[in-house]
């Protein structure tokens, strides 16, 4: 199993007001699934992402990455993890402007400290399976919006992840452009890699073999639905 949640809760408080963000989460992702998370904005998933990504840590329960309890974790330690394990594509494509395709791609290698004679080939390789490497001199306003998204992806599965984290990855993009950056998840799942995707589109739900809808911060509902051809 690649996530194990127990009683997963997250408040945020202030000096008037205390926030239930997540309230007794219970989740059980096998390795290899594709994961549609669902529900109205406020509801949590997003905060959900957050903490399955290790960029935020939960006010209690347990969270076990790779069957590994990484709750209470401090920053550089999660960093550590998510380096090696995760890669996220975000609504946004979160694309530095001053780097190239290249440059923005090759980041998440030069963090991980690969050795510059091995980043290349990777680099070029994945910029080939994402049919953006004629592409790689531009900079990211040079680029539509799919084409910024495809970059994203490269960037996000450069290392290798065991865990892809999707935070409505088509929210920018029309119809035709979702639809390929769909296609190219839909692909990355089947060759092994674990998908939990956040997403309002029904439709891009239906993509997952597994649909989670949450409400209020809490799991409403966890089915398994089959996968569209």
């Amino acid at each position: 199993m690649i996530i194990e949640t127990q009683n997963l809760k997250k408040l945020y408080r202030t000096e008037l007001v205390e926030t239930t963000a997540l309230d007794e989460v219970n989740l059980g992702i096998d390795a290899g699934q594709f994961v549609s998370i669902m529900g109205p904005s406020g509801c949590g998933k997003s905060t959900l992402l957050h903490i399955l990504g290790l960029i935020d840590t939960p006010s209690d329960g347990t969270y076990r990455f790779l069957g590994e309890d990484v709750s209470r974790y401090a920053e550089p330690r999660r960093a550590a993890i998510r380096k090696k394990n995760i890669g996220f594509v975000f609504q946004s494509f979160n694309l530095i402007d001053e780097l190239t395709v290249y440059e923005n791609v090759e980041l998440p290698l030069v963090y991980a400290r690969t050795p510059a004679n091995g980043r290349q080939a990777k680099v070029e390789a994945v910029l080939e399976r994402m049919d953006i490497g004629h592409r790689r001199d531009h900079f990211p306003g040079q680029l539509s919006g799919g084409q910024q998204q495809r970059v994203a992806v490269a960037r996000a599965i450069v290392n290798q992840p065991n865990l892809i984290l999707a935070d409505e990855p088509t929210g920018n993009l029309d119809s035709e452009h979702g639809a390929q950056v769909m296609k190219m998840l839909v692909k990355l799942n089947e060759e092994g890699t674990s998908i939990l995707m956040v997403t309002h589109s029904a439709e891009n739900a239906a993509y997952g073999e597994r649909k989670i809808r949450m409400l209020d911060g809490r799991v409403l509902a966890d089915d398994q639905p089959g996968r569209p051809s």
